[in-house]
């Protein structure tokens, strides 16, 4: 593109942070450089994980006006969108699958924006950036590329050029413009009423206090991180967030960070981070050392939406998965993401399975409404 030019580099601190973030990243903190860096500063992004960074920075007369955060994968996890079957359909078709291209926020389901460009950049950036990412995959042997959690326009931008679409949904709390959590409770039919009251009063009878913390101490990221491993480990998942994570974003991207604090007996018992914009609150990572009935649902979600209409946030997200969100408040929520493959076969194989999951996924989104916790339009409670 005339006078647009792209290079790429493999570490975030190649980037001035200003021209970084200067860039319009929408509600979501997660491709801000604080964030990219304490990934990488932890070890929890590189060429021995499985990420190794690629950013695409593209500049005109010397200013930066667009970017994009990618990634060499040599696995598929951490993705939250999941491509396990493509890519066992490709090995039993003898069509390599690995390493791929990933556009998206490194172990975090949440929606934002992948093509990160300057207020008012001009339509040859963002085509430019489009180049260049295909040129990357073309040098780095990809054999496709997948834009994760981008936003709805990104995803019908990225089909005119050639990408299919794939669907899928997460539970997102929208803010109603509630003045009080008892306004929220409000809003529910009788009996998620009365359940959302008997769940935070029996976790709050358990503990001694529940804070948010916006300046975490060492001794409460250490705990932070000890929580997020118990939790990792006893559920059988994996950690991808290293340990150091915590202690780099508090110091990379103290703006955004928060944590809750959970006192019983006297010490702290749980965790949990969240990140907050002035735009919506994204739940992150949960843990204990100590069961307690229900204090996951008081610590990841009610709390959560009480700080959301205490700040007057309009979203919430609180991470993947979780029908039980649906009982609580949550509301199935589409997500979007966009793909090219490179073999013409494979493409046409996952394109036609995309279109029959995104049929199956509208008969889902239909039938939950029917089980949805609030109250109709006209106030009526048929519970």
């Amino acid at each position: 593109m005339k006078g647009v030019s792209v290079s790429v580099v493999g570490s975030i601190d190649e980037v001035e942070r200003s021209a970084w973030d200067g860039l319009d990243h929408g509600p979501s903190p997660f491709l801000r450089w604080g964030f990219l860096k304490a990934l990488e500063e932890s070890g929890s992004i590189g060429k021995r994980t499985g990420w190794a960074p690629v950013y695409l920075v593209a500049e005109r007369a010397g200013r930066v006006e667009g970017a994009v955060a990618a990634f060499v994968k040599t696995h598929s996890y951490g993705e939250y969108i999941f491509d396990w079957g493509w890519a066992s359909a490709a090995q039993r078709a003898g069509i390599r699958y690995y390493p791929k291209l990933v556009i998206a926020a490194p172990a975090t389901p949440a929606t934002g924006t992948r093509m990160l460009l300057a207020p008012g950049a001009a339509p040859e950036i963002g085509k430019a950036l489009l180049g260049a990412v295909r040129e990357v995959a073309d040098q780095t042997d990809c054999s496709s590329i997948h834009w994760l959690f981008c936003t709805a326009e990104e995803q019908a931008r990225l089909a005119a050029a050639g990408y299919f679409a794939r669907a899928t949904f997460q539970f997102h709390w929208h803010n109603r413009g509630y003045a009080t959590f008892d306004d929220f409770l409000g809003a529910l039919k009788s009996r998620k009423r009365k359940q959302l009251r008997k769940e935070r009063a029996k976790a709050r009878a358990a503990i001694e206090r529940l804070t948010w913390v916006e300046a975490p101490t060492q001794d409460q990221l250490d705990d932070l991180d000890r929580f997020y491993r118990i939790t990792t480990d006893s559920h059988g998942g994996r950690d991808y967030l290293r340990p150091g994570f915590f202690h780099a974003l508090a110091k990379h991207l103290p703006e955004a960070m928060r944590m809750v604090e959970v006192v019983a007996g006297g010490r702290r018992v749980a965790g949990a981070l969240f990140l907050e914009t002035a735009q919506a609150l994204y739940g992150r990572y949960w843990g204990a050392d100590t069961h307690i009935d229900l204090l996951h649902f008081e610590t990841a979600y009610y709390a959560g939406i009480e700080r959301a209409i205490e700040k007057k946030l309009p979203l919430f997200e609180a991470g993947a998965q979780g029908e039980h969100k649906l009982l609580r408040g949550f509301e199935p929520s589409p997500t979007y993401s966009a793909h090219w493959i490179r073999h013409a076969g494979l493409a046409a194989a996952i394109q036609e399975y995309c279109a029959h999951e995104a049929a199956q996924m509208e008969a889902e989104l239909a039938e939950m409404a029917k089980y949805g916790p609030y109250r109709s339009a006209d106030g009526n409670d048929d519970e």
